[in-house]
Formats: C-alpha cells, structure tokens, sequence
C-alpha cells in the first residue's frame, strides 16, 4: 500500500531509460494501468525547447513546452523535472512516480540529480529514489549493440553533436540500470526475476558450443553479460508492475560503481542452450605501449565487441585512461590521476570484453585467442618499462586522443 502523505521520502521516483520510443510508451502504459496513484513525466528534448508530457490512467494531463537555453539533458533535469515532480509528489492523487528519460539518454545522471534533491532540506525531500530502469528489445539487442547504426541515423540524438552509436547509448542504460526489463516475440527465459551476482573477475567458464541455433539465448546471455552487479532482470513487460520499482531503494553509491569503468563485472553464470556469447577479462599490472597499442589497435577493437576499463600507458606514468567500446566505436579518455580515480588500487590494465562467437572462422575459443594475443603484443615488457623517465622524450603517438602529455 503506498502511502500519499507528505512525510519525508515516502513518495518512490523511478526512472526509465530506453533506446526504443515504442518500448518506451509501451512500458509506461504497462505501469500507468497496473495500479492507481501512479503518474509518468515524460521528457524529449528538441535543440530549441524541452517537451514535458505528464500523463496517468485517465491519459495526457499536461503537455508543455519548455524553453531551454541549450539542449543539456542534466539542465533539464535539474530545472524541470525536479519542479515538476516536486509538485506531483505533494498532490495526494500521487503514490508513485514515474520519469521517462528522453530516448537514449542514461539513467545515472538523472538518477544522481533526483538523489541529490531527495536529501533532507531539497526540493524532493518527500520523495526516494526507488529504481532506474530500462527496458530492451531482446530481438534486435544484438544487432542494437554491435551493429554500426549511430544514434542520428535514427534520429535518436539527443544534440545535435550526438555522435554516439545506438550500441554505446543501449549498452551504457544496461550497465547503469538497477533493473533491466527485456520484450521479446521469443519464448522468454525461465526466471523472471533474476539477480545477477557479484563475482570475482575470472574469464566465464561457459561451454564452447559451435551451434548457430537459439539466438534469443545468445541475446538473454549478452544480456547478463551486460548487467551490473546486484541488478535485477525482469523478462516480459507483463511481468513489469509498478511494485517491483517501488519496492526497491536506489543505492547512488552502487550506481556510480557501476558506471566506472571499473565496474565492468565478469559473468560466470552458465549459458542457456544454444548461447554463443562470452566474456573475456584482459588483465595485466604492466601498460601499454603507446607505439604497439596503435598497432593492434585495430585487432582489439574490430567487429562486434562491447569493452570497457581502465588502462595506462608507459609515457603517461600515473594517469588512469578510460577504454570504452561499443557500436564499432572506441572512445580513449583521459580520466585523471590514478589516485584519485581508482583509489585503492595500483595502476593496471583491465579491460573486460564482451562478445558472440564467430561462426565463420574462429569460433568461440579462437575469437577470444586473437584477443588476447593482440593485448599482450601491445603491452610494454619489463625492460622496455625500465625506461622509466626517458618516455617522456619520445614522441607523444597519443596525444590525438589524450590530448598532449605533461612534461
């Protein structure tokens, strides 16, 4: 039973991020007729203006627009979404709230935002995060993720700079959710409510079947692959009710070590029959070689793969790098010193890759070989490591992607 009286942090907030427009509306139709008092504020953004859409059971109760300075997804957040959901949550038609994120946005950001103004003494301080959410078409999440298609080839861009691929938005909302909730036309796998457990980072032991049946199961398997620890999978929108969001409680602290790079979490689960993916964790406290990691640059990164992690380089001592690749993308960033970013730990390289046997050529074991075959070429020996200080007067073969190097 929810509770619509204004004592502090009764009233639960979710929010719903997805890749799909039509799965979007889908889901919230689903929870809008699954229990009264529940009311969605549903956002897209425009490169001039904000939509606002409030909508219950009975159908479409507002419809602004609002004008927006730029097009930041955060500005929109922090100025029209807390007001407005600050405003629903004290009318006592209300038991629950729903935020539908623009398509393709992630759910973190807005997340953080409604955390921060859910402490005592902020504009939604009767209110609680209760689960961020998306929701993912099982049939096409393959293609979705390793295809090429960018998010303006289907007009999902949030800005008109967006130049993101579908798979780096999808693969980011599955990783960041606290629940993932698949549709699919194919029979739906056996548990509805499955958690996915923390694990310590060792290479999945699944089978090395060569079948090229069952892809629905080579989807439920990246699926999982994909998820963050301690996260939840519901399969079917009809297994979807307004209770399983308002039951749980965000953690932002989880969220935000699910987000990082270092969150990247190796499935050890076994498969589903006829399930081609797998996982793979590339693992060394020596770094890269700046020189050979362009070399094979091509063979780690080519085809369909989704990788994330951290991982430093010989001429850059001390800084952590952020390695993340979805989409036939590969983003290099500069994340700081290592210190700061990854306190508690040693510099080191982990990248954790995920992908779906080739059925081509190499197989499941040969795919995997060539990976780890193309990391360990790229990486510096313990000689060429003892060179300590004399990298800083070689030629800075990164500096493109992590700007020029400090002296």
């Amino acid at each position: 039973m929810y509770r619509t009286g204004k004592n502090r942090g009764t009233i639960p907030v979710s929010v719903l991020a997805t890749t799909d427009p039509v799965l979007r509306d889908s889901a919230l139709f689903g929870l809008l007729m699954d229990a009264p008092g529940v009311v969605a504020v549903r956002h897209d953004i425009h490169p001039e203006h904000l939509r606002r859409v409030v909508l219950d059971a009975t159908g479409v109760i507002e419809d602004v627009i609002v004008p927006l300075e730029h097009a930041c997804l955060s500005c929109a957040v922090r100025e029209d979404a807390v007001p407005t959901i600050a405003r629903l949550a004290r009318d006592a038609r209300w038991a629950q709230v729903l935020l539908a994120l623009p398509v393709s946005a992630e759910p973190l950001p807005a997340a953080r935002a409604l955390a921060i103004a859910a402490e005592p003494g902020g504009a939604l301080d009767h209110t609680r995060v209760a689960t961020s959410f998306t929701v993912v078409d099982l049939d096409a999440l393959q293609q979705d993720l390793f295809g090429d298609d960018t998010l303006a080839e289907r007009g999902l861009e949030l800005t008109p700079d967006d130049e993101r691929s579908v798979g780096e938005a999808l693969a980011a909302q599955i990783e960041q959710a606290d629940l993932v909730v698949t549709s699919s036309s194919s029979t739906a796998p056996s548990s509805q409510v499955a958690p996915t457990p923390l694990v310590e980072p060792v290479e999945t032991p699944l089978a090395e079947t060569e079948s090229v049946e069952a892809w629905p199961a080579t989807s439920s398997g990246l699926l999982d692959r994909l998820r963050g620890a301690g996260t939840r999978r519901v399969d079917g929108l009809h297994a979807l009710s307004a209770s399983h969001l308002a039951a749980a409680t965000h953690s932002p602290a989880r969220a935000e070590r699910r987000a990082h790079p270092l969150g990247a979490v190796v499935f050890t689960g076994p498969g589903m029959p006829g399930d081609r993916s797998w996982t793979l964790e590339l693992r060394s406290t020596l770094p890269f070689h700046p020189e050979r990691l362009l070399d094979h640059i091509e063979e780690l990164s080519a085809g369909g793969l989704r990788a994330r992690g951290v991982f430093h380089v010989a001429d850059r001592p001390g800084l952590a790098c952020l390695w993340d690749g979805a989409g036939g993308q590969l983003a290099f960033a500069d994340l700081g010193p290592w210190p700061e970013v990854c306190a508690g730990t040693k510099p080191h390289t982990r990248i954790v890759v995920v992908g779906v046997a080739d059925d081509r050529n190499l197989g499941l074991a040969g795919e995997r070989q060539r990976l780890r075959d193309a990391f360990h070429a790229a990486l510096c020996t313990p000689e060429e490591l003892a060179a300590g200080v004399e990298w800083l007067w070689r030629e800075d073969h990164l500096a493109p992607w992590l700007g020029a190097r400090s002296v």
